[in-house]
């Protein structure tokens, strides 16, 4: 039975989401709410958390994981920040835009699945924010579900479909809508990955 951690999603207790931060620290799997729908932190230089968390998810290692950050501060810990992909984050950070960059070396090879890029957004919500600036670090962001199956909104949907999970923030229901957009922006060309929130058009705008 995972630990539950109960915090306000709009003033989360830093008292809380310190002790929820060690446990990441520590190895452990920590389920959490983002703007768009729970996700699963676990330590992205740790490379044996990174493999626990593939095995609570079922998915396939070769698949890379995204992160969140607390601000654009933490990206630059983990990625290299080209002029397109600071404009962006200038616009769209916080909120539902995740970049690829390329990585940096303080990465666990687990996270990146072998691959040199790494996808990162800074999310709309109070408390996955606290989370990542707790822990000092980025952390991962991949939906608390099994593989394949619908993403959870909310901690109880979190506790049924991963029972296994070593605790779980409960901020109440997340917002749930469109998942973010992806594009790639670690090069001089920014391109789209996938579709999502933030549409694309308005990306390219807001890059004249």
């Amino acid at each position: 039975m995972p630990l539950i951690f109960r915090v306000d999603p709009n003033s989360p207790d830093l008292a809380v989401i310190r002790e929820a931060a060690q446990m990441i620290r520590d190895g452990l799997v920590v389920a959490y709410p983002t703007d768009t729908v729970y996700g699963l932190a676990v330590d992205p230089c740790n490379g044996g958390a990174v493999r626990r968390l593939f095995e609570l998810k079922g998915r396939p290692e070769s698949s890379a994981l995204t992160l969140i950050a607390a601000d654009i501060a933490q990206v630059e810990t983990v990625a290299d920040i080209t002029p397109h992909a600071e404009r962006l984050a200038a616009r769209w950070w916080p909120g539902p835009l995740t970049m690829v960059l390329r990585a940096k070396a303080v990465l666990a090879r687990e996270t990146l699945a072998g691959g040199g890029t790494v996808g990162v957004r800074v999310p709309d919500h109070a408390v996955a924010i606290a989370l990542a600036r707790a822990m000092e670090f980025c952390v991962t962001a991949t939906s608390a579900n099994r593989s394949g199956a619908a993403a959870a909104s909310s901690a109880d949907a979190v506790l049924s479909a991963l029972p296994d999970v070593d605790a779980i923030v409960d901020a109440g229901p997340s917002r749930g809508g469109a998942s973010s957009t992806i594009v790639e922006a670690s090069g001089r060309d920014v391109t789209l990955l996938r579709q999502g929130a933030v549409p694309w058009d308005r990306v390219l705008r807001s890059l004249e």
